[in-house]
C-alpha cells in the first residue's frame, strides 16, 4: 500500500459556531479558533476539520452557503482565516474545510439569477424542471421532510432540493457548472487548505427523468434516497473533481457518503480512489427507524460490535476509513454508544480507545475528548436546528405524546453536538462573554477542559495518552497499518481486537468490557507490557496474567497490552 502523509495523522473536527467565542457575540469565531490551537496540539490533533465557515443565511447552519469566496462576518474575516492557516502551520497542524457542493443557498448569485429568468442560462445551473398535470415533477420527500421540490415564482416549473427548500441543489450535469466550482476548490486549495470534508456528495448524481416511485409513507411521499440508489455515475463526476483539483495538490479529502453501492469501496477509497477517505457511518445507520426517529431501533451491543467488525475487515490492507464516535450531526457518543451503567468517566475512556485504536484515521469531534453528553431541553422552542424541528412533528402525526416525541429529540438531536464548547465551569462555560447562540448544556459546571485540564485521572487526560500512544514511534507502524483481527467475538459484552505488524511480528491487544459485570479472559500469548489502563490497575493486571493467564475486566474497564512475540 502506497504511503501517503495524512495516514498517520489524528484528525478533530471543529464546528465553529460553538467552539470558542472572541468578541462576545455569543458565536465562536476564527479568532476563538487561533485562541486554542495550543489546547488541540497538546491533545495531539494534527488535522483540523471546520465545518462551514463561508457567506450563509444559516438556514441550515452555514450548508447553505450564499458565497463559496468569502468569510461569514459572523466567523470573522479573510484575514483571520490567512492568520488562523499561518499559526497551523507553525504548529505542524493542517486545516482542512468543509466542501458543500451537492447544493448552495438561494441567496447565492447563481440561484437569484436563476428565478429571475426561469427560462435564462442560470436555471441551468440548477434543476428546473416543469410540473406533472399541475403537481410537482415528482413524489420525493427531502431529507428534512416535505417535498423536494418548490414552484418556481410565476413559472409552470419547480426546483429540486433534496436539503430544505433554501438548499437548491446544483446541476452537475452541466459542465459550466462544474467548472466553477473546481475553481473554486482550486482557489481555497491555493490559499494553503490542506483538503476538504466532502458533504453529501453521493447526491450529487441524479436521473434526470425524475421518476416517481411508490410511495413509503402517509404523505403519499418516497424517500429521496430512492432515485440516488437508482442511478448511476457518479463515480464520473467525482473522478473529474478528483482530476480538476485534489490530485494536483495531494490534498486529504475525506467524503461523506450514504448508500454506496456494496461493490465501490475500492473505487471510493481504494489506492486511486476519489477521496482519500470516508467517514465510517456503519454503526451509525443501526438505529434508524423506518419512518425516522420516533420508531427508531435500539442500540444492540452485538450488532454495533459486529458491524465495526465487518467495516474493518472489508478495508483490509486496501485502504482507509475514518472513524468516528459522533460529529455535528449525530447525537453525542457517550450518550447514543454507552449503556446507562457505563454513562461515566470509565466507559467515556472506554470507547474513546476502542475507536481511537482502530484501523483507519481517528476524527473527534469536539468535546468528545472531555466526555460531553446529550442535552435535555424542556420544549421544542428551545432546539434550533432543522431537522429536530421536522422530526418532532413527524412524531407528534405518528401518534406520540409531547413528552415522547421530546425523549426523542433528547436521543437524536443535531443539537446535541452543537451545544457550545465546556471550556470551564465559569459563565457560560467560557464559551462566550455574551449569551450563547444555543443554550448551553447545564452539566458544563462539572464536565468541562479547566476541571480535566490538571487532572491525571480525568477523560482528557485519558486522551491525550491514547492519542500519544498511537502516535508514539515504537508502534505506529502497528497502529496506522497494522492488520485488524477481532478476539474474543464469543464472549458477551466484550469488545476485543488485535492490531498486528506482519514485519515486525508486533501484537496489540486491545480489551473491553461494556457489561456490567467484571469478566475474566484467557490470554492466548503472554504479556511483554501493559500500555494503557483506563482504571490505573498496570500492576494488578501484569500480576494476574503472570499468574494465571488471565485478565480480569471490571465493569467499563479497557486495557492495551503488547504481546509477547
Amino acid at each position: 500500500m502506497k504511503k501517503k502523509w495524512w495516514h498517520d495523522k489524528v484528525a478533530y473536527q471543529i464546528y465553529p459556531k460553538s467552539f470558542q467565542d472572541s468578541n462576545g457575540d455569543g458565536i465562536g469565531d476564527l479568532r476563538g479558533i487561533i485562541s486554542r490551537l495550543d489546547y488541540l496540539k497538546e491533545l495531539g490533533i494534527d488535522i483540523v476539520w471546520l465545518s462551514p465557515i463561508y457567506k450563509s443565511p444559516f438556514v441550515d447552519q452555514g450548508y447553505d452557503i450564499s458565497d463559496y469566496y468569502n468569510i461569514a462576518e459572523e466567523f470573522g474575516t479573510m484575514e483571520e482565516f490567512d492568520e488562523l492557516l499561518a499559526e497551523a502551520k507553525k504548529r505542524d497542524m493542517y486545516i482542512v474545510m468543509d466542501l458543500v457542493v451537492n447544493h448552495c443557498s438561494d441567496q447565492h448569485e447563481w440561484f437569484r439569477k436563476a428565478l429571475a429568468d426561469p427560462d435564462g442560462e442560470y436555471a441551468d445551473y440548477f434543476y428546473f424542471v416543469k410540473g406533472k398535470d399541475g403537481k410537482a415533477p415528482s413524489n420525493y420527500r427531502s431529507y428534512f421532510g416535505g417535498s423536494t421540490w418548490e414552484k418556481v415564482p410565476n413559472s409552470d416549473k419547480y426546483y429540486l432540493h433534496m436539503f430544505a427548500k433554501e438548499q437548491p441543489d446544483l446541476n452537475w450535469e452541466n459542465p459550466v457548472v462544474r467548472q466553477k466550482i473546481y475553481e473554486m476548490v482550486n482557489w481555497w486549495l491555493d490559499k494553503g487548505v490542506a483538503g476538504f470534508r466532502i458533504d453529501a456528495i453521493i447526491n450529487i448524481k441524479k436521473d434526470i427523468n425524475f421518476p416517481s416511485f411508490e410511495p413509503d409513507g402517509p404523505d403519499g411521499l418516497v424517500t429521496c434516497i430512492r432515485m440516488v440508489e437508482e442511478v448511476n455515475g457518479v463515480g464520473d463526476f467525482l473522478e473529474e473533481l478528483k482530476h480538476e483539483t485534489f490530485e494536483k495538490y495531494d490534498a486529504f479529502t475525506v467524503g461523506e457518503v450514504f448508500n454506496m453501492k456494496e461493490d465501490e469501496l475500492l473505487e471510493f477509497i481504494g489506492e486511486d480512489g476519489h477521496f482519500s477517505t470516508m467517514f465510517d457511518f456503519s454503526a451509525h445507520v443501526l438505529t434508524f427507524g423506518e419512518h425516522g426517529w420516533y420508531d427508531q431501533k435500539p442500540l444492540r451491543f452485538e450488532e454495533w460490535r459486529k458491524v465495526i467488525f465487518d467495516s474493518q475487515q472489508e478495508l483490509q490492507g486496501k485502504c482507509f476509513k475514518a472513524n468516528i464516535i459522533e460529529n455535528h450531526d449525530e447525537p453525542r457518543g457517550a450518550t447514543h454508544y454507552l449503556p446507562e451503567h457505563a454513562r461515566n468517566d470509565a466507559g467515556k475512556k472506554m470507547l474513546g480507545t476502542v475507536s481511537v485504536l482502530l484501523r483507519g484515521i481517528p476524527f473527534i469531534y469536539q468535546g468528545q475528548e472531555i466526555g460531553m453528553t446529550n442535552c435535555k431541553r424542556n420544549d421544542i422552542s428551545e432546539y434550533d436546528d432543522i431537522s429536530t424541528i421536522d422530526q418532532y412533528q413527524e412524531a407528534l402525526r405518528a401518534g406520540l405524546s409531547e413528552e415522547e416525541a421530546l425523549k426523542c429529540c433528547y436521543e437524536n438531536s443535531r443539537d446535541n453536538a452543537r451545544t457550545p464548547m465546556q471550556w470551564s465551569d465559569g459563565k457560560n462555560g467560557g464559551f462566550t462573554d455574551g449569551t450563547p447562540w444555543l443554550a448551553m448544556n447545564p452539566n458544563y459546571m462539572e464536565i468541562n477542559v479547566a476541571a480535566q485540564e490538571h487532572k491525571a485521572d480525568s477523560v482528557l487526560a485519558y486522551y491525550r495518552k491514547l492519542i500519544a500512544l498511537r502516535k508514539a514511534k515504537e508502534y505506529k507502524d502497528t497502529f496506522t497499518y497494522g492488520i485488524f483481527k477481532p478476539k474474543y467475538e464469543n464472549v458477551d459484552d466484550i469488545f476485543a481486537f488485535e492490531r498486528g505488524n506482519e514485519e515486525s511480528g508486533q501484537k496489540l491487544l486491545i480489551l473491553a468490557n461494556f457489561g456490567i459485570e467484571e469478566h475474566t479472559i484467557t490470554l492466548e500469548q503472554r504479556i511483554a507490557k501493559v500500555l494503557l489502563t483506563n482504571e490505573g490497575r498496570q500492576e494488578a493486571i501484569n500480576a494476574e496474567a503472570a499468574l494465571n493467564g488471565t485478565i480480569t475486566l471490571d465493569s467499563c474497564e479497557t486495557v492495551v497490552l503488547e504481546l509477547e512475540k
